[in-house]
């Protein structure tokens, strides 16, 4: 019997110790490779997950071999929030997560949320792929996260499921499903309608029962969740461009060697490149393959819904937000 307790005491530690190997980042003694686990909750056809495959490629052809990501898509090691509290204790590498996301872990991410914040894609990746851009990606520091780059998410539009919307008394009295973000939820409840929280994974039973009568979000991920299946209308008003973010926990960071830092560096730079292209492919096919499956596709009065707005930016005045959306809208225009 004690014989049978230590035979049974040794395979579960066998088991923890394989375990740990398979979610923490680790480097194999045997051929001195670094992997890096990465998590994420959309589809392996969305163009995001193809960027982070294409990064894989980029990080083996940079470290000849010497460095790799294994990639868990489709939510299954959890939600968003769940894999990013994974990375803070060590437990999970990398992940792609929403800037809205973040604001609960970096409180500076919440001014992607702004409404109307960018005036176009120049503006937007002119400020991304700078200073301001940097300083945000730095900010998770302190909460054990580091920003290594963005991908771009498009710019989020409003569909229903019965209501024609193309002005913002259209929405008044309307349960609009929102990502769980205060800065979301005050959007919505601004421009009239009612914002409902509810989990991306729920929303698609959610707008079939009723439970909520709209939502919002970008031309792709309208298309791949289906949601067109029980949405009449997509309105194009494109309130705000929040971007994805990739990002790496510091303690994983913190235990690269510089070279491996800077290959992963470089394959991130690279797959934003590539990512840019697909999102702009994927924009366009969505659009189409939604208008063909019977969707009225309609284009906003965004001057309306820009004005809808206004008490938002007014409620960041005298904060310690002000000087950087200051800074974001002072680079309006420049190359």
């Amino acid at each position: 019997m004690f014989k049978g307790m230590i035979k049974n005491v040794i395979l579960k530690s066998i088991t923890l110790l394989m375990l740990s190997s398979f979610l923490f980042g680790c480097e194999s003694e045997q051929h001195h490779k670094k992997t890096i686990r990465l998590a994420h909750g959309l589809d392996i056809q969305h163009p995001v997950h193809l960027a982070l495959v294409f990064m894989n490629e980029e990080l083996q052809r940079l470290s000849d071999g010497k460095m790799d990501l294994v990639i868990f898509p489709s939510g299954q090691l959890g939600s968003e929030r769940e894999i990013l509290e994974l990375i803070q204790i060590g437990s999970m590498g990398m992940t792609k997560v929403s800037a809205s996301s973040l604001e609960a872990f970096v409180p500076e991410m919440k001014v992607f949320s702004l409404p109307y914040l960018f005036d176009d894609k120049d503006h937007f990746w002119h400020i991304l792929s700078g200073e301001i851009g940097q300083q945000l990606l730095d900010a998770g520091t302190p909460y054990r996260v580091k920003g290594l780059g963005y991908f771009d998410a498009g710019s989020r539009s409003f569909y229903t499921t019965g209501n024609k919307v193309t002005k913002p008394d259209d929405l008044a009295g309307l349960k609009i499903r929102v990502m769980n973000s205060q800065s979301a939820v005050d959007m919505v409840n601004t421009m009239g309608g009612a914002a409902t929280p509810v989990s991306w994974g729920e929303l698609y039973t959610a707008l079939q029962q009723g439970i909520v009568e709209g939502a919002e979000n970008n031309p792709p991920s309208f298309f791949y969740s289906k949601h067109y299946e029980v949405s009449k209308y997509y309105l194009l008003d494109e309130h705000t461009s929040i971007p994805d973010v990739i990002i790496i926990g510091t303690h994983m960071w913190n235990n690269l060697s510089e070279q491996q830092q800077q290959w992963l560096s470089q394959a991130m730079s690279a797959a934003t490149e590539y990512q840019k292209e697909l999102w702009a492919q994927s924009t366009d096919m969505a659009l189409q393959k939604v208008q063909e499956a019977g969707v009225q596709v309609l284009t906003a009065d965004k001057s309306l819904f820009q004005k809808s707005v206004a008490p938002i930016y007014k409620k960041f005045e005298q904060t310690k937000f002000q000087p950087l959306i200051s800074a974001i809208i002072s680079n309006k225009g420049k190359p």
